[in-house]
């Protein structure tokens, strides 16, 4: 299946253009491409600094929601890369913190948090809206598939 993550997160970077994202942004959508189960489709893609450090330029990968659950990838600069899944069951909440340019969200997951800092400030809402629209459907649906078992 030939999937779109790359066009959508270039247009998600012209929409936001002050999000500090460097080079390899193709790269890392193909890890997330390679990781997308059948049937599975990006819904929203965006990119920042996969660390909770402001200031801290070297570390970009992306973050998706698809139609699954959320998805973080960065291909390393020499060696391998980093993939995360957080299906629906494992979310617990999500904080944004808004700084003078850019900020900083964090998932907290059952395990561990993820964080995605220097972002745009104007694009906080739209990230915010979509994995809490995303996530409180899932996890509708997953309680009332549980409920049936």
């Amino acid at each position: 299946m030939n999937n779109n993550s790359y066009e959508k997160l270039m247009s998600f970077k012209k929409k936001f253009p002050h999000s500090v994202t460097w080079f390899r942004l193709k790269k890392h959508c193909e890890i997330l491409d390679k990781h997308l189960n059948p049937g599975e489709y990006v819904q929203f893609i965006c990119a920042g600094q996969l660390d909770p450090k402001p200031f801290s330029f070297f570390n970009t990968g992306v973050l998706a929601i698809t139609n699954e659950r959320i998805l973080v990838a960065q291909n390393r600069f020499l060696i391998g890369y980093k993939f995360s899944s957080i299906t629906p069951d494992l979310y617990n909440d999500m904080q944004v913190d808004c700084g003078l340019f850019w900020g900083t969200l964090c998932i907290d997951t059952v395990k561990e948090k993820i964080y995605v800092s220097d972002l745009d400030k104007e694009s906080l809402p739209e990230i915010e809206t979509s994995i809490t629209m995303f996530m409180t459907d899932a996890k509708k649906k997953y309680n009332v598939k549980m409920e049936n078992e």
